[in-house]
């Protein structure tokens, strides 16, 4: 489901705050947010893809629920960021649900795929302001896969299983009927500068 989230270049579809950071501290940055979400991905995707093998839908349940929060978690700790996972639908309100700034990006993503951009290479970069000073932020966009549709999909096509499993963990889950090809949500990092 997430292998094909990320691909090692990303250069060159980042656009600049209107906030000024030396061009090289802006790249330095910019490398260190993907390779922070490539992380992410890669450790998300492979534990994923043996539990979807192991035990199917509902395990791969389990392990959005339990071990992205994890994985997330261990590399905001490590790296002093806020790194986490966005919906354009949420499934957990508390965790999932994007900020101002990431919703604008969002819909930044959802009208570059419009005119026929790949989520595979689609991310944004730029620094703000904010109250509580000035930050970096950057996104990565998820795209939905064919095998995300088993938790995502149609709520007429998810097994009942799966179902019940849903409405145990996620009571106000808004995360289904998508098609594969839309966009999911996003990795989001907020760093603080």
């Amino acid at each position: 489901m997430l292998k094909q989230l990320f691909v090692s270049t990303v250069s060159g579809l980042f656009l600049y705050g209107s906030l000024a950071v030396n061009a090289s501290d802006m790249d330095k940055m910019k490398q260190d947010a993907a390779e922070a979400t490539k992380a992410f991905v890669t450790q998300l995707g492979g534990a994923m893809k043996k539990e979807m093998q192991a035990g199917g839908p509902v395990a791969a349940v389990k392990v959005c629920s339990e071990l992205a929060p994890q994985i997330t978690g261990e590399i905001s700790r490590q790296k002093g960021w806020k790194v986490t996972r966005v919906g354009t639908r949420v499934r957990n309100p508390m965790l999932g649900t994007p900020d101002t700034w990431e919703q604008q990006v969002l819909a930044k993503f959802a009208e570059r795929a419009s005119k026929g951009e790949s989520f595979d290479t689609m991310a944004f970069a730029e620094v703000v302001e904010e109250p509580n000073g000035k930050y970096f932020r950057f996104m990565k966009a998820i795209g939905v896969q064919g095998q995300c549709l088993a938790c995502h999909g149609d709520k007429d096509k998810i097994q009942q299983e799966v179902k019940d499993l849903l409405n145990d963990r996620y009571p106000h889950d808004q995360a289904t009927g998508y098609q594969a090809g839309d966009l999911r949500g996003a990795v989001s990092i907020k760093r603080p500068l």
